[in-house]
Formats: C-alpha cells, sequence, structure tokens
C-alpha cells in the first residue's frame, strides 16, 4: 500500500461583517476554535464595527458533525486540522487564507487599510502559521485562548513574525490556556527575540467583548 496525495478545487466558506469601501481603515481575519462555525463565531465582533472596520471570518475546511443524533437536530462544527495527515492540511489552509486575502484586497490600496489576525483556541495555531509560512503581512496578529502551535519552527519564522504587533490574550479561568501555558509560550518568544505583550481578563475560555473593543481602539 501506497499513500498519494491530489491537489484538487474546492468550495471554502467564509462570512464577513462590514462594507469595504473607501472609509475602510482596517480589515481583521478573524480564525474560530475548535469545533465552531465562522458564521457564528462572527457574530461576537458586531460591537467592533463602526464604520471603519471590515471583519472576514474564514472557516476551518473540515465540518464534521459534534455529537453523535439522527436529523436536522445535530450540531455542526469545523476544524482546521487534525493529527492526521496534517502538513498537508496544514499546507491546505495556508493556500486557502492567502487565496481569501488576495480576493478580499483585490482592489484595496495596501497603504490606506491595516490587516491585523485574531485566532481564538485552535485558531491561534492557524493563525502563528499563516503568518510564519503565507503570504500575509499583518500589523498585528492577536492570539487568544490558545498556543502558538509547539511544531512551529520560531527561529525559522521569526522575522515574519517580528514585523507586527504580537498580543497574546487569555482568561483567568482559562482551562486550556493555563498559567502554565502561557508562561512556556512567553519563554519560546522571548528566546527568539520576538516581542509581545500579554492581555489577562477575569473570564475563561472565551472572547470577551470589553477587551474586544480595548484592543480594537
Amino acid at each position: 500500500m501506497r499513500e498519494h496525495h491530489l491537489i484538487v478545487p474546492r468550495s471554502a466558506r467564509y462570512f464577513t461583517l462590514g462594507e469595504l469601501g473607501p472609509g475602510t481603515r482596517d480589515v481583521w481575519f478573524v480564525c474560530h476554535g475548535y469545533g465552531q462555525l465562522a458564521g457564528r463565531f462572527l457574530r461576537q465582533f458586531e460591537p467592533l464595527m463602526d464604520g471603519t472596520r471590515f471583519v472576514v471570518a474564514p472557516e476551518g475546511l473540515s465540518r464534521f458533525y459534534l455529537e453523535s443524533g439522527r436529523g436536522r437536530n445535530e450540531k455542526v462544527g469545523a476544524s482546521w486540522m487534525t493529527r492526521e495527515d496534517r502538513l498537508s492540511e496544514i499546507a491546505d489552509y495556508v493556500r486557502y487564507l492567502d487565496a481569501l486575502q488576495a480576493e478580499i484586497l483585490r482592489d484595496v490600496d495596501p497603504g490606506t487599510v491595516g490587516v491585523h489576525l485574531l485566532g481564538f483556541s485552535q485558531g491561534t495555531a492557524t493563525v502563528s502559521r499563516w503568518t510564519a509560512l503565507g503570504a500575509v503581512r499583518p500589523e498585528r496578529m492577536i492570539l487568544w485562548g490558545g498556543e502558538v502551535p509547539p511544531d512551529l519552527d520560531l527561529a525559522a519564522g521569526a522575522q515574519a513574525l517580528r514585523r507586527g504587533r504580537l498580543i497574546l490574550v487569555a482568561g483567568d479561568q482559562d482551562e486550556f490556556m493555563t498559567g502554565k501555558v502561557l508562561a512556556r509560550d512567553e519563554g519560546r518568544l522571548r528566546e527568539q527575540g520576538i516581542p509581545f505583550e500579554t492581555r489577562r481578563f477575569p473570564g475563561g475560555h472565551e472572547l470577551d467583548a470589553g477587551v474586544l473593543r480595548e484592543l480594537a481602539s
């Protein structure tokens, strides 16, 4: 038995908030966590909409049923990758996100619009890899409630990760992004001379509207 790979065209879904036009100053690409769908995730960014911001939520390419059941009541979520054939899945979503950025910014003067990335939970690994391996050059990257991927070669990706402002955000009661995990990420970044700042807030594994507004302003 031999394993093979074939790159094929497929449909990728994304959602947007706001209108992209002359008044747009910032474009945010926001990547959801494991088991979420982009449309539901995007609703949490509605408090940021002030006419100058355009928010794009791509959806992970792998959808699945979140729980066993029957009929149309089964809940569906999406994932960016699993450990199975992981390198191919990473390459697929980096190509997808590069193509999405090119599509969104096709008619935009790059000197007038800033690009910002936010990843939540599993999405932090997605935006970290996209920045290190892809064509995106964000002014700011926000990693919220999730790790810098442990397998990401920070030495090789340091130049790309230094280009913009890097912010780590975690709730004090986050059961996944614990203080120990956060400290490990901070240590890895310091070792490679990658500047960052850390924001904590009272809460768990969730986005917080107040902190989002502060970061947006």
